[in-house]
Protein backbone atom coordinates (compact mmCIF):
# COMPACT_ATOMS: atom_id res chain seq x y z
CA UNK A 1 0.00 0.00 0.00
CA UNK A 2 1.20 3.19 -0.87
CA UNK A 3 1.89 5.99 1.90
CA UNK A 4 2.27 9.26 0.14
CA UNK A 5 4.75 11.39 1.72
CA UNK A 6 3.07 14.36 3.43
CA UNK A 7 3.70 18.43 2.42
CA UNK A 8 6.33 20.07 4.10
CA UNK A 9 5.05 21.45 6.83
CA UNK A 10 6.51 22.71 10.24
CA UNK A 11 5.89 19.21 12.19
CA UNK A 12 7.77 16.88 10.26
CA UNK A 13 10.94 16.00 12.11
CA UNK A 14 14.52 16.44 10.61
CA UNK A 15 17.19 14.16 10.92
CA UNK A 16 20.23 13.21 9.46
CA UNK A 17 18.45 13.06 6.08
CA UNK A 18 15.10 12.69 4.58
CA UNK A 19 13.78 9.10 3.58
CA UNK A 20 10.66 10.01 2.02
CA UNK A 21 8.50 7.03 1.06
CA UNK A 22 8.65 6.37 -2.52
CA UNK A 23 5.79 7.82 -4.11
CA UNK A 24 5.70 5.97 -8.02
CA UNK A 25 3.15 4.33 -9.40
CA UNK A 26 2.91 0.42 -8.78
CA UNK A 27 4.66 -1.86 -10.60
CA UNK A 28 5.79 -5.25 -10.32
CA UNK A 29 7.92 -5.85 -6.69
CA UNK A 30 11.53 -5.36 -8.66
CA UNK A 31 10.19 -2.23 -10.87
CA UNK A 32 12.32 0.98 -11.36
CA UNK A 33 11.92 3.09 -8.62
CA UNK A 34 13.45 6.63 -8.21
CA UNK A 35 17.27 7.18 -8.24
CA UNK A 36 17.15 9.86 -5.95
CA UNK A 37 20.20 9.71 -2.37
CA UNK A 38 17.75 8.37 -0.06
CA UNK A 39 15.68 5.87 -2.33
CA UNK A 40 17.01 2.01 -4.61
CA UNK A 41 17.43 2.31 -7.93
CA UNK A 42 15.07 -0.82 -8.24
CA UNK A 43 12.35 -2.14 -5.32
CA UNK A 44 14.00 -5.52 -3.86
CA UNK A 45 12.25 -8.75 -4.73
CA UNK A 46 9.53 -8.84 -2.44
CA UNK A 47 8.63 -12.72 -1.60
CA UNK A 48 12.25 -13.93 -0.50
CA UNK A 49 12.72 -10.47 1.46
CA UNK A 50 9.28 -11.29 3.34
CA UNK A 51 9.95 -14.98 3.64
CA UNK A 52 13.52 -13.91 5.17
CA UNK A 53 12.49 -10.94 7.46
CA UNK A 54 9.39 -12.87 8.67
CA UNK A 55 11.42 -16.11 9.81
CA UNK A 56 13.93 -13.98 11.63
CA UNK A 57 11.16 -12.10 13.18
CA UNK A 58 10.13 -15.54 14.73
CA UNK A 59 13.67 -15.93 16.09
CA UNK A 60 14.78 -13.27 17.26
CA UNK A 61 11.08 -12.23 19.17
CA UNK A 62 10.69 -15.93 20.27
CA UNK A 63 13.95 -15.74 22.37
CA UNK A 64 11.71 -13.38 24.75
CA UNK A 65 9.56 -16.49 25.09
CA UNK A 66 11.65 -19.43 25.33
CA UNK A 67 12.20 -19.45 29.39
CA UNK A 68 8.88 -19.34 29.94
CA UNK A 69 8.68 -23.08 28.44
CA UNK A 70 11.99 -23.74 30.18
CA UNK A 71 10.63 -22.35 33.88
CA UNK A 72 10.88 -26.28 35.49
CA UNK A 73 14.40 -27.05 34.01
CA UNK A 74 16.45 -23.88 34.47
CA UNK A 75 15.08 -23.83 38.37
CA UNK A 76 16.75 -27.45 38.71
CA UNK A 77 19.98 -26.57 36.87
CA UNK A 78 20.52 -22.97 38.73
CA UNK A 79 19.51 -24.10 42.00
CA UNK A 80 16.67 -22.08 42.42
CA UNK A 81 12.67 -22.10 42.50
CA UNK A 82 10.67 -21.34 38.46
CA UNK A 83 9.19 -17.84 39.91
CA UNK A 84 12.30 -16.76 40.34
CA UNK A 85 13.70 -17.66 36.73
CA UNK A 86 10.72 -15.71 35.38
CA UNK A 87 13.66 -12.73 35.89
CA UNK A 88 15.08 -14.09 33.21
CA UNK A 89 11.98 -12.82 30.92
CA UNK A 90 11.30 -9.36 32.53
CA UNK A 91 15.92 -8.44 32.01
CA UNK A 92 15.21 -9.49 28.35
CA UNK A 93 11.94 -7.90 27.61
CA UNK A 94 13.31 -4.41 29.37
CA UNK A 95 16.45 -4.64 27.50
CA UNK A 96 14.99 -5.74 24.29
CA UNK A 97 12.52 -2.23 24.74
CA UNK A 98 15.74 -0.24 25.40
CA UNK A 99 17.40 -2.19 22.24
CA UNK A 100 14.54 -0.57 20.31
CA UNK A 101 15.72 2.82 20.88
CA UNK A 102 19.19 2.13 20.11
CA UNK A 103 18.12 0.14 17.07
CA UNK A 104 15.88 2.66 15.31
CA UNK A 105 18.47 5.37 14.69
CA UNK A 106 21.51 2.74 13.98
CA UNK A 107 19.83 1.87 10.95
CA UNK A 108 18.84 5.01 9.90
CA UNK A 109 22.23 6.30 10.05
CA UNK A 110 24.42 3.16 8.70
CA UNK A 111 21.61 1.08 6.61
CA UNK A 112 19.18 -1.82 7.88
CA UNK A 113 21.42 -4.60 6.31
CA UNK A 114 24.65 -3.22 8.66
CA UNK A 115 22.81 -2.79 11.83
CA UNK A 116 20.76 -6.85 11.02
CA UNK A 117 24.25 -8.28 10.16
CA UNK A 118 25.76 -6.80 13.53
CA UNK A 119 23.28 -8.01 15.69
CA UNK A 120 22.61 -11.64 14.51
CA UNK A 121 26.14 -11.77 15.03
CA UNK A 122 26.20 -10.32 18.56
CA UNK A 123 22.92 -12.04 19.30
CA UNK A 124 24.25 -15.19 18.29
CA UNK A 125 27.46 -14.79 20.97
CA UNK A 126 25.06 -13.84 23.79
CA UNK A 127 22.35 -16.50 23.53
CA UNK A 128 25.23 -19.09 23.47
CA UNK A 129 26.57 -17.63 26.69
CA UNK A 130 22.90 -17.73 27.99
CA UNK A 131 23.36 -21.64 27.59
CA UNK A 132 26.60 -21.52 29.83
CA UNK A 133 24.84 -19.62 32.61
CA UNK A 134 26.23 -21.06 35.95
CA UNK A 135 23.91 -19.25 38.50
CA UNK A 136 20.75 -17.82 38.39
CA UNK A 137 21.81 -13.79 38.25
CA UNK A 138 24.49 -14.94 35.25
CA UNK A 139 21.72 -15.91 33.70
CA UNK A 140 19.63 -12.73 34.51
CA UNK A 141 22.23 -10.60 33.16
CA UNK A 142 23.35 -12.52 30.28
CA UNK A 143 19.93 -12.58 29.04
CA UNK A 144 19.46 -8.94 29.24
CA UNK A 145 22.67 -9.22 27.06
CA UNK A 146 20.93 -10.49 24.73
CA UNK A 147 17.56 -8.75 24.60
CA UNK A 148 19.61 -5.91 23.75
CA UNK A 149 21.31 -7.74 20.86
CA UNK A 150 18.39 -9.24 19.75
CA UNK A 151 16.18 -6.18 19.74
CA UNK A 152 18.63 -4.82 16.81
CA UNK A 153 16.34 -6.86 14.20
CA UNK A 154 12.61 -5.47 14.33
CA UNK A 155 12.92 -2.00 13.72
CA UNK A 156 15.81 -2.42 11.08
CA UNK A 157 13.61 -5.38 9.47
CA UNK A 158 10.32 -2.43 9.19
CA UNK A 159 12.91 -0.08 8.07
CA UNK A 160 14.33 -2.52 5.50
CA UNK A 161 10.88 -2.62 4.69
CA UNK A 162 9.28 0.91 4.08
CA UNK A 163 13.08 1.55 1.85
CA UNK A 164 12.99 -1.31 -0.57
CA UNK A 165 9.83 -3.00 -0.88
CA UNK A 166 7.06 -1.77 -3.51
CA UNK A 167 4.63 0.53 -1.96
CA UNK A 168 1.94 -2.07 -3.24
CA UNK A 169 4.15 -5.06 -2.01
CA UNK A 170 4.92 -3.30 1.95
CA UNK A 171 1.61 -3.23 3.52
CA UNK A 172 1.50 -7.38 2.98
CA UNK A 173 5.65 -7.48 3.75
CA UNK A 174 4.56 -5.66 7.27
CA UNK A 175 1.31 -7.50 7.98
CA UNK A 176 3.49 -11.30 7.66
CA UNK A 177 6.50 -9.63 9.63
CA UNK A 178 4.38 -8.72 12.71
CA UNK A 179 2.28 -11.65 12.68
CA UNK A 180 5.39 -13.42 12.79
CA UNK A 181 6.72 -12.13 15.86
CA UNK A 182 3.24 -12.47 17.38
CA UNK A 183 3.60 -16.19 16.48
CA UNK A 184 6.79 -16.36 17.86
CA UNK A 185 5.19 -16.27 21.28
CA UNK A 186 4.34 -20.07 20.60
CA UNK A 187 6.14 -21.11 18.34
CA UNK A 188 9.24 -20.66 20.34
CA UNK A 189 7.78 -21.70 23.89
CA UNK A 190 6.17 -25.14 21.56
CA UNK A 191 9.92 -25.55 19.95
CA UNK A 192 11.70 -24.77 23.41
CA UNK A 193 10.09 -27.29 25.19
CA UNK A 194 10.22 -30.27 22.46
CA UNK A 195 14.05 -29.26 22.43
CA UNK A 196 14.64 -29.35 26.42
CA UNK A 197 11.92 -32.36 26.56
CA UNK A 198 15.17 -34.69 24.16
CA UNK A 199 18.02 -32.77 24.85
CA UNK A 200 17.94 -30.45 27.90
CA UNK A 201 17.46 -26.55 28.16
CA UNK A 202 21.09 -25.21 27.40
CA UNK A 203 20.35 -27.20 23.55
CA UNK A 204 17.44 -24.48 22.91
CA UNK A 205 19.81 -21.69 23.54
CA UNK A 206 22.50 -23.66 21.40
CA UNK A 207 19.86 -24.06 18.45
CA UNK A 208 19.25 -20.81 18.51
CA UNK A 209 22.71 -19.50 18.02
CA UNK A 210 23.00 -21.93 15.45
CA UNK A 211 19.83 -20.65 13.59
CA UNK A 212 21.18 -17.12 14.31
CA UNK A 213 24.56 -18.05 12.78
CA UNK A 214 22.93 -19.52 9.76
CA UNK A 215 21.08 -16.50 9.14
CA UNK A 216 23.89 -14.45 8.04
CA UNK A 217 24.42 -16.66 4.87
CA UNK A 218 20.83 -15.09 3.69
CA UNK A 219 20.98 -12.25 5.22
CA UNK A 220 23.49 -11.08 3.07
CA UNK A 221 22.48 -12.91 -0.19
CA UNK A 222 19.06 -11.30 -0.06
CA UNK A 223 19.13 -8.03 1.43
CA UNK A 224 20.12 -5.13 -0.40
CA UNK A 225 22.97 -2.88 1.54
CA UNK A 226 21.14 0.69 1.91
CA UNK A 227 22.84 3.80 1.18
CA UNK A 228 24.28 5.92 3.61
CA UNK A 229 21.66 8.80 4.70
CA UNK A 230 23.47 11.84 4.48
CA UNK A 231 26.13 13.69 6.21
CA UNK A 232 24.82 16.25 8.19
CA UNK A 233 24.43 15.92 11.96
CA UNK A 234 25.56 12.17 12.19
CA UNK A 235 24.09 9.90 14.65
CA UNK A 236 23.00 12.61 17.48
CA UNK A 237 20.89 14.23 15.01
CA UNK A 238 19.35 10.67 14.43
CA UNK A 239 18.73 10.09 18.31
CA UNK A 240 17.47 13.92 18.51
CA UNK A 241 14.51 12.95 16.43
CA UNK A 242 13.20 10.88 19.19
CA UNK A 243 12.40 13.62 21.76
CA UNK A 244 10.86 15.66 18.65
CA UNK A 245 8.57 13.04 17.66
CA UNK A 246 7.52 11.90 21.31
CA UNK A 247 6.40 16.33 20.76
CA UNK A 248 4.21 15.45 18.27
CA UNK A 249 0.48 14.44 20.20
CA UNK A 250 -0.64 12.14 16.88
CA UNK A 251 2.45 10.08 17.67
CA UNK A 252 2.19 10.21 20.99
CA UNK A 253 -1.58 8.51 20.79
CA UNK A 254 -0.07 5.80 18.72
CA UNK A 255 2.52 4.94 21.11
CA UNK A 256 0.34 4.86 23.41
CA UNK A 257 -2.07 2.48 21.71
CA UNK A 258 0.64 0.16 21.06
CA UNK A 259 0.86 -0.23 24.94
CA UNK A 260 -2.65 -0.86 25.09
CA UNK A 261 -2.73 -3.65 22.62
CA UNK A 262 0.43 -5.27 24.10
CA UNK A 263 -0.29 -5.24 27.54
CA UNK A 264 -3.70 -6.32 26.51
CA UNK A 265 -2.48 -9.20 24.55
CA UNK A 266 0.11 -10.55 27.70
CA UNK A 267 -2.97 -9.58 30.07
CA UNK A 268 -5.11 -12.05 28.52
CA UNK A 269 -2.75 -15.11 28.22
CA UNK A 270 -1.58 -14.24 31.51
CA UNK A 271 -5.08 -14.05 32.62
CA UNK A 272 -5.94 -17.60 31.03
CA UNK A 273 -2.95 -18.91 32.88
CA UNK A 274 -3.44 -17.95 36.53
CA UNK A 275 -7.87 -17.41 36.70
CA UNK A 276 -9.03 -18.96 33.48
CA UNK A 277 -12.11 -20.86 33.71
CA UNK A 278 -11.42 -24.62 35.56
CA UNK A 279 -9.31 -26.92 33.11
CA UNK A 280 -7.11 -24.30 31.52
CA UNK A 281 -5.78 -22.45 34.71
CA UNK A 282 -2.54 -23.82 35.78
CA UNK A 283 -2.68 -26.88 33.16
CA UNK A 284 0.45 -25.83 30.96
CA UNK A 285 -0.62 -28.69 28.22
CA UNK A 286 -4.19 -26.66 28.17
CA UNK A 287 -2.73 -23.59 27.97
CA UNK A 288 -0.48 -24.25 25.56
CA UNK A 289 -2.89 -25.71 23.35
CA UNK A 290 -5.03 -22.52 23.50
CA UNK A 291 -2.25 -20.81 22.82
CA UNK A 292 -1.57 -22.76 19.95
CA UNK A 293 -5.66 -22.50 18.98
CA UNK A 294 -4.32 -18.99 17.62
CA UNK A 295 -2.10 -19.53 15.13
CA UNK A 296 -4.46 -19.72 12.39
CA UNK A 297 -5.65 -16.19 13.36
CA UNK A 298 -1.69 -15.71 12.32
CA UNK A 299 -2.13 -17.22 9.17
CA UNK A 300 -5.18 -15.46 7.92
CA UNK A 301 -4.38 -12.15 8.62
CA UNK A 302 -1.06 -11.98 6.30
CA UNK A 303 -3.46 -14.03 3.55
CA UNK A 304 -5.91 -11.37 3.90
CA UNK A 305 -3.19 -8.48 3.56
CA UNK A 306 -3.74 -7.60 0.38
CA UNK A 307 -7.76 -7.36 0.61
CA UNK A 308 -6.90 -5.43 4.00
CA UNK A 309 -4.96 -3.13 2.65
CA UNK A 310 -7.73 -1.35 0.51
CA UNK A 311 -8.65 0.42 3.60
CA UNK A 312 -6.09 3.08 4.87
CA UNK A 313 -4.21 1.66 7.45
CA UNK A 314 -5.67 4.27 10.56
CA UNK A 315 -8.86 2.75 9.57
CA UNK A 316 -7.98 -0.30 9.71
CA UNK A 317 -6.16 -0.13 13.30
CA UNK A 318 -9.26 1.85 14.42
CA UNK A 319 -11.33 -1.46 13.10
CA UNK A 320 -9.15 -3.89 14.50
CA UNK A 321 -9.24 -1.93 18.06
CA UNK A 322 -13.24 -2.41 17.82
CA UNK A 323 -12.92 -5.88 17.24
CA UNK A 324 -10.25 -6.62 19.38
CA UNK A 325 -12.58 -4.72 22.18
CA UNK A 326 -15.46 -6.48 21.32
CA UNK A 327 -13.89 -9.98 21.17
CA UNK A 328 -12.48 -9.65 24.35
CA UNK A 329 -16.03 -8.37 25.85
CA UNK A 330 -17.81 -11.36 24.81
CA UNK A 331 -14.91 -13.60 26.10
CA UNK A 332 -15.48 -12.38 29.80
CA UNK A 333 -18.96 -13.97 29.38
CA UNK A 334 -17.96 -17.41 28.11
CA UNK A 335 -17.28 -18.88 31.76
CA UNK A 336 -15.96 -22.09 31.42
CA UNK A 337 -16.83 -22.83 27.81
CA UNK A 338 -13.27 -23.68 26.54
CA UNK A 339 -14.62 -23.60 22.52
CA UNK A 340 -16.09 -20.55 22.23
CA UNK A 341 -13.65 -19.23 24.49
CA UNK A 342 -11.23 -20.66 22.05
CA UNK A 343 -13.02 -18.91 19.26
CA UNK A 344 -13.44 -15.69 21.02
CA UNK A 345 -9.29 -16.09 21.14
CA UNK A 346 -9.02 -16.79 17.75
CA UNK A 347 -10.66 -13.31 16.37
CA UNK A 348 -9.11 -11.44 18.97
CA UNK A 349 -5.62 -12.40 18.26
CA UNK A 350 -6.68 -11.94 14.46
CA UNK A 351 -7.87 -8.25 15.65
CA UNK A 352 -4.06 -7.92 17.09
CA UNK A 353 -2.37 -9.34 14.36
CA UNK A 354 -4.00 -6.74 11.65
CA UNK A 355 -3.76 -3.78 14.51
CA UNK A 356 -0.28 -4.12 14.86
CA UNK A 357 1.04 -3.63 11.06
CA UNK A 358 -1.77 -0.91 10.40
CA UNK A 359 -0.07 0.97 13.41
CA UNK A 360 3.10 0.81 12.15
CA UNK A 361 2.16 1.83 8.49
CA UNK A 362 0.41 5.06 10.18
CA UNK A 363 3.58 5.82 12.45
CA UNK A 364 5.86 5.47 9.23
CA UNK A 365 3.90 7.88 6.99
CA UNK A 366 3.32 10.23 9.73
CA UNK A 367 7.22 10.27 10.47
CA UNK A 368 8.65 10.13 6.90
CA UNK A 369 11.73 11.55 7.89
CA UNK A 370 12.33 9.54 10.88
CA UNK A 371 11.58 6.05 10.03
CA UNK A 372 14.32 4.60 11.87
CA UNK A 373 13.48 6.21 14.95
CA UNK A 374 9.80 6.26 14.63
CA UNK A 375 9.60 2.40 14.64
CA UNK A 376 11.91 2.28 16.84
CA UNK A 377 10.10 4.11 19.51
CA UNK A 378 7.13 1.78 18.18
CA UNK A 379 9.01 -0.96 19.58
CA UNK A 380 9.66 0.27 22.69
CA UNK A 381 6.37 0.75 23.08
CA UNK A 382 5.07 -3.15 22.68
CA UNK A 383 7.51 -4.33 24.90
CA UNK A 384 6.67 -1.68 27.93
CA UNK A 385 3.04 -3.23 26.85
CA UNK A 386 4.58 -6.73 27.02
CA UNK A 387 6.23 -5.84 30.36
CA UNK A 388 2.93 -4.09 32.10
CA UNK A 389 0.32 -6.93 30.89
CA UNK A 390 1.24 -9.70 33.52
CA UNK A 391 1.32 -6.75 35.80
CA UNK A 392 -2.30 -5.56 35.39
CA UNK A 393 -3.52 -9.43 35.58
CA UNK A 394 -2.30 -9.54 38.85
CA UNK A 395 -3.47 -6.52 40.30
CA UNK A 396 -7.32 -7.33 38.98
CA UNK A 397 -6.85 -11.35 39.66
CA UNK A 398 -9.87 -10.44 42.57
CA UNK A 399 -12.17 -9.66 39.48
CA UNK A 400 -11.98 -13.35 38.14
CA UNK A 401 -11.45 -13.94 35.14
CA UNK A 402 -14.68 -12.36 32.98
CA UNK A 403 -13.33 -9.16 35.02
CA UNK A 404 -9.94 -9.07 34.09
CA UNK A 405 -11.45 -9.36 30.52
CA UNK A 406 -13.90 -6.93 30.92
CA UNK A 407 -11.18 -3.88 32.11
CA UNK A 408 -9.14 -5.59 29.20
CA UNK A 409 -12.02 -4.69 26.78
CA UNK A 410 -12.48 -0.91 28.24
CA UNK A 411 -8.60 -0.80 27.64
CA UNK A 412 -8.67 -1.41 24.05
CA UNK A 413 -11.44 1.05 23.82
CA UNK A 414 -8.66 3.55 24.77
CA UNK A 415 -7.19 2.25 22.58
CA UNK A 416 -9.76 2.89 19.65
CA UNK A 417 -9.81 6.68 21.28
CA UNK A 418 -6.47 6.62 21.28
CA UNK A 419 -5.68 5.76 17.22
CA UNK A 420 -8.61 8.40 16.08
CA UNK A 421 -6.68 11.25 15.66
CA UNK A 422 -4.57 9.67 13.34
CA UNK A 423 -7.44 8.71 11.17
CA UNK A 424 -9.28 12.40 11.39
CA UNK A 425 -6.27 13.76 10.17
CA UNK A 426 -5.48 10.60 6.91
CA UNK A 427 -9.26 12.20 6.52
CA UNK A 428 -8.25 15.83 6.32
CA UNK A 429 -4.93 15.93 4.09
Amino acid sequence: MSHPTPATSPDLIPTTSPHPTPTTSPGPAAATAPNTPDQPSSWAPAAPTIALLTTLGVLMVGQMYTVLALLHPMATALGTAPEQVTWTATAFGFAYAAGFLLAGPLSDRYGSRAVITTGLVAATAATLAVSAAPDLPTAIALRGLQGLTAATFAPSALSYVVHHIAPQRRGTALTCITSGMFAAAVLLQIGAQAVAAGLGWRAAFWLSAALMALSLIPVRRVLRPTLRHGTGGGLSQAFAAMPRLLGRPRMIALYLSTVVLMSSFVAIYTAVAIAGPSGIAGNSSAILALRASALPALVAIPVLARLLQRLAAPLRAVLAFALAALTVAAGSFLGGHTVPLALALLLYVAAVAAAAPAVVETINATAPHARGAAVALYGCSMFIGASLGPQLTGALIALGFGGILRVVSAALVLGILLALPALRHHRTR
